[in-house]
């Protein structure tokens, strides 16, 4: 019979190796996560069971809880276990420049700038913490996020009172600005001008280059 000594010594050799196992998380790899280490780029990856997203150590995603992540040595076992390839730091593919990244999130809030947008909510689309968007969104395009999207729905917004006769409230909720007060501050900020006053300038600039043109042909 097998002395209670050696039993021991092969229940300790039958325990799993917390290093040797892909999904640990071992303290070296934990620190590389939280610190964005991008040292570890080409030695593991990591996932996070609540999002069902994988990224790069020097991903600046938020810092998951460490009980939700696992580690994969290739990104191709990520993919084979479900994970989707986080969109910021492109797991899956070479690394986005942060300018074509950031570029990528113009058009998405060019396609959706009617929609209900926050840093916040950017953030979490773009799987980043809402400081590092603003800080690499301002340092790329010189404005903040907020400044951008805004522009974007007054500009929409002076081509809808120029070109047809919808409601400035109708307007208003047509490009993300439902309350009719806010929005008619927003655009006299910017313009100088009542979302009214500018339909009405922009109605009669419209009449005295009609008018003009008849002259000519006229003459």
């Amino acid at each position: 019979m097998a002395t209670e000594n050696q039993q021991s010594q092969r229940n300790v050799q039958n325990e799993p190796n917390l290093d040797e196992n892909q999904d640990a998380v071992n303290e070296e790899y934990w620190q590389a996560i939280i610190q964005n280490d991008s040292a570890f780029d080409r030695t593991f990856f990591y996932a996070v069971e609540t999002t069902g997203i994988f990224c790069r150590p020097s991903c600046k995603s938020r810092v998951p809880n460490r009980e939700n992540v696992r580690i994969f040595k290739h990104a191709q076992q990520a993919l084979a276990e479900h994970f989707r390839p986080c969109k910021r730091c492109r797991p899956d593919e070479i690394q986005l420049p942060d300018e074509e990244w950031i570029n990528q999130i113009v058009k998405w809030i060019d396609c959706h700038y009617h929609e209900t947008l926050t840093l916040q909510n950017l953030a979490e689309r773009f799987h980043v913490s809402p400081y590092h968007l603003h800080r690499t969104f301002k340092r790329i395009k010189g404005r903040t996020v907020a400044e951008y999207v805004q522009q974007i729905r007054i500009s929409t917004a002076m081509k809808h009172l120029s070109s047809s006769n919808h409601s400035v409230m109708d307007i208003a909720v047509s490009v993300g600005i439902p309350n009719a007060a806010h929005f008619s501050t927003l655009f006299q900020k910017k313009l100088g001008l009542t979302p009214t006053e500018y339909r009405r300038r922009m109605k009669e600039k419209e009449r005295s280059y009609h008018e003009g043109e008849g002259s000519i042909k006229n003459a």
